[in-house]
């Protein structure tokens, strides 16, 4: 036998207000549909459930047997159709997958977790390596937010730019470009360089724009992050290119010497992505703006 569900909110009406009438009114229908309904619960529970007593109808037993459940499985179906706000997402316990740019993971999740364990200091980070293909991740499930150089992926998927960043050359103190005043396209080019790339490509916007200057470069190295290019420029007389503002704090530490690349580079975009199965999840969203937040606060100091 199929079951209508909605005769269970006709139901708990009718038994609470044991009248057609006044249960129509409570579901926002007509009497002739109220009693209807009443018509067909009666015949899916074989019993009269309300009868008439002069003017007013009254519960058999079996309808009072029925009348504090059927209250409170209407109850929690309604529930299921409204918003919850009692949970608050500053106390909420949870852990968050989180793909992150390696030069992110030294300068930027600290300040994350110093940030959450004062905001929200139920939420836990776990990070995933990078070699996860970007989209099918967040897809997958994989992933709750990427957070870098966010490259466009599937329609559905939803991002946003935190930051632009300006990418500098980077070499240790004795490297030879760290004693010039100017270095020119021509010096830049005849370095030896690192290079990052996920993909392990060797070549990009910089070897094209130095093609058409008639130059070229030797790379010696391509790694997949910034932090392995960077201990690399500290050990020996290779270039590196670097984010200016993210990656102050570690160029500091590793004693680097930054100059401006004598070519005219895009900005690198740094943004955050994530599914759109986590867009309405209220703590998804608090970890949102704090990442947010603190992005906000790294790009004003440049």
């Amino acid at each position: 036998m199929d079951y209508d569900l909605n005769l269970i909110e006709a139901l708990d009406a009718l038994l609470t207000e044991s009248s057609v009438t006044r249960a129509a009114a409570r579901l926002h229908t007509s009497a002739p549909a109220m009693s209807r309904a009443l018509a067909r619960l009666r015949r899916a529970f074989d019993d009269p459930l309300l009868v008439r007593a002069g003017r007013d109808l009254v519960p058999t037993p079996r309808a009072l047997e029925l009348r504090g459940e059927v209250h409170d499985v209407a109850a929690r179906a309604r529930a299921l159709f409204t918003p919850s706000h009692a949970a608050d997402p500053r106390t909420a316990v949870r852990m968050f997958d989180l793909q992150v740019a390696d030069m992110l993971s030294t300068t930027f999740i600290p300040s994350l977790i110093d940030d959450l364990r004062v905001q929200a200091p139920g939420i836990s980070l776990r990070l995933r390596p990078e070699n996860l293909e970007d989209t099918p991740a967040l897809r997958d499930g994989l992933v709750d937010l990427e957070i870098g150089v966010v490259r466009p992926g599937a329609p559905e998927i939803h991002s946003e730019t935190l930051l632009t960043e300006t990418l500098i050359g980077a070499v240790r103190a004795d490297h030879p470009l760290a004693r010039v005043k100017t270095v020119t396209p021509k010096r830049f080019a005849a370095a030896d360089h690192v290079v990052v790339s996920r993909r392990g490509r060797a070549h990009g916007p910089i070897d094209e724009q130095l093609a058409d200057l008639g130059l070229s470069r030797r790379v010696i190295a391509v790694v997949p992050g910034f932090a392995s290019a960077l201990y690399l420029a500290r050990e020996t007389d290779v270039v590196c290119v670097a984010p200016a503002r993210l990656g102050r704090s570690m160029l500091d530490t590793l004693g680097l010497r930054t100059f401006p690349i004598p070519l005219t580079l895009p900005h690198a975009s740094i943004g955050m992505a994530w599914h759109p199965r986590n867009h309405h999840d209220r703590t998804h969203q608090l970890l949102r703006k704090r990442i947010r937040h603190i992005m906000t606060a790294a790009g004003g100091d440049g």
